[in-house]
């Protein structure tokens, strides 16, 4: 544990750069919560998107950085702010009539458009815990309209109250001359129509912990800010959630800088402490527009393992949480790759390299053995080739190329040839775009299958992807890289593709062989 924690400690893996900032939080002394406590937050207005998992999966990693290097206890609290009103409908959910009727309610009292839970909240509540419990994220789930009813907030809600002057002296300058007309940090819940109205406060009175408002039919009403009556506006009610929880750490995206900073000077004006904030970059869709929840234009959880594992997701957050990524159907088979690439290094590597490997991360410490007998982009291209529409097709030639391996022995990899296949069916085959060869090109392509026919050696990746470069250095290819860019483009409908010599050898020699003879009769063009 010594060496762990030492090297734990000199490591430039993020999450440890993270995690000793959140050590120097507590050098004079522990929290007086007894534990540290780590929080992410999400607004169930819409269906939980990648960008949701990504904050838990990355706070998450913090989380077992520090504890690597810290003998403090950590808890985890994934917090939605279900009680806040619906201003708007989502454009990707059913029933969208029925949302309509129903905005400003609280997202616990909007009807489900599903209809599978009692409130739109609770079932978007539900779909985040579904594959936040299916991953194996150790968290507790809160729930805002929980918390404010049953009246964990009060304390901090009536704090809030009598320093309503200095919480407006924070928020006002961010508004627009007619929002500051009307703001208030409390929002009443109407007790004629239930709406989460945000109205300005009229009074105040501290003896009694209540404000009073006027109805839009002009009433005016008294009523306390406590016992769930009130929630408060988003920016306000987060940093009121921090003092409250007492919360020590919490990430967000970068386009909430400006709503962190003034939280933590909410929290300055209440006298209270703030949270260690990390924030990341955004993620892009195929179009480079950041994605939204509303919208629905970006990958969701579910979309992303009908093609790849939980872990390559992981490994999608890990990578460059600082950095703009495009979120699209295009990174899943080389994060997919990629993830195995850092699994098989593993296992050789120094306990200093093994702490900037992702998978240290992405598996708490203790990631299991590669279970992919060949890479995910070898299978899609031996799925193009094949026009595979099960696994049984790609077992045939895995069982050949593999005698060791099965469906039985190795579940891991039978998963991702399934994922293969309906990643081929959904994704590639629409796409594919065979051209017919060039005049070099075809000299090159005779060759090679020529070669292939006669080929008596033996049928190894290396030697085969010797053969395949020496063809193209005798047809005059000065960039071998236009040459394997043909074999793509002419044999598989793609820009790109595997190295061809581990193709030809899980393919089989003489089917490369044949295939580049189809290829030189026009007959993949003509398919196609």
């Amino acid at each position: 544990m010594t060496e762990l924690r030492d090297a734990a400690l000199d490591s430039r893996a993020w999450p440890f750069e993270e995690a000793r900032r959140l050590v120097k939080r507590f050098e004079k002394a522990p929290p007086e919560k007894g534990y540290v406590l780590f929080e992410t937050g999400y607004g169930p207005s819409g269906l939980p998107h990648i960008g949701t998992f990504g904050e838990v999966a990355r706070t998450t990693m913090v989380r077992r950085a520090f504890e690597a290097i810290s003998d403090i206890p950590t808890r985890l609290l994934c917090f939605s702010d279900d009680m806040d009103g619906l201003r708007k409908a989502p454009t990707n959910v059913p029933n969208r009539e029925m949302l309509t009727e129903d905005l400003n309610l609280p997202l616990t009292r909007v009807r489900d458009p599903f209809g599978t839970h009692p409130s739109f909240g609770e079932h978007n509540n539900a779909r985040l815990r579904a594959f936040l419990d299916a991953f194996g994220f150790e968290y507790e789930f809160a729930s805002a309209t929980d918390y404010y009813r049953a009246g964990r907030f009060d304390a901090m809600l009536l704090r809030i109250l009598e320093k309503f002057d200095a919480v407006m002296e924070v928020m006002l300058p961010s508004l627009g001359a007619e929002r500051q007309a009307t703001y208030s940090p409390f929002l009443p819940v109407s007790p004629k129509t239930g709406h989460v109205l945000q109205v300005p406060t009229l009074e105040r009175n501290l003896a009694k912990g209540t404000i009073v408002y006027e109805e839009p039919d002009g009433e005016r009403i008294e009523i306390p800010v406590t016992g769930g009556n009130c929630k408060l506006q988003w920016k306000p009610d987060w940093a009121m959630r921090w003092m409250a929880l007492g919360v020590d750490y919490e990430m967000h995206g970068k386009d909430l800088i400006p709503s962190a900073d003034l939280g933590r000077k909410i929290c300055r004006a209440v006298g209270m402490p703030s949270p260690e904030m990390f924030n990341y970059e955004l993620f892009l869709d195929g179009d480079g527009q950041k994605i939204s929840k509303s919208k629905g234009n970006g990958l969701s959880i579910e979309e992303w393992l009908a093609y790849a594992s939980p872990e390559s997701l992981s490994l999608f957050m890990f990578q460059k949480p600082k950095t703009a990524k495009r979120l699209h159907w295009d990174v899943i088979p080389r994060t997919v790759d990629e993830y195995s690439q850092h699994l098989r290094a593993y296992p050789e590597q120094d306990l200093k390299a093994r702490l900037t490997n992702p998978a240290w991360h992405i598996h708490g410490g203790n990631p299991p053995a590669d279970a992919m007998v060949v890479p995910f982009s070898m299978l899609l291209n031996l799925a193009s080739v094949t026009g595979a529409e099960d696994k049984a097709t790609l077992w045939g030639f895995l069982a050949r190329y593999a005698p060791g391996a099965s469906a039985q022995t190795n579940p891991g990899f039978d998963a991702a040839v399934g994922r293969a296949v309906a990643y081929y069916q959904d994704k590639v085959k629409p796409t594919r775009v065979f051209r017919e060869a060039t005049a070099q090109e075809q000299a090159a392509l005779a060759d090679l299958a020529a070669r292939l026919r006669g080929w008596e050696g033996e049928a190894s990746p290396e030697a085969l992807q010797d053969e395949v470069y020496a063809v193209g250095k005798d047809h005059g290819f000065e960039n071998l890289r236009d040459w394997f860019k043909a074999l793509y483009e002419v044999l598989l409908g793609a820009s790109q593709g595997p190295r061809f010599g581990g193709f030809i050898a899980l393919y089989g020699v003489d089917e490369t062989a044949a295939l580049i003879e189809r290829a030189l009769k026009g007959e993949l063009v003509e398919a196609a």
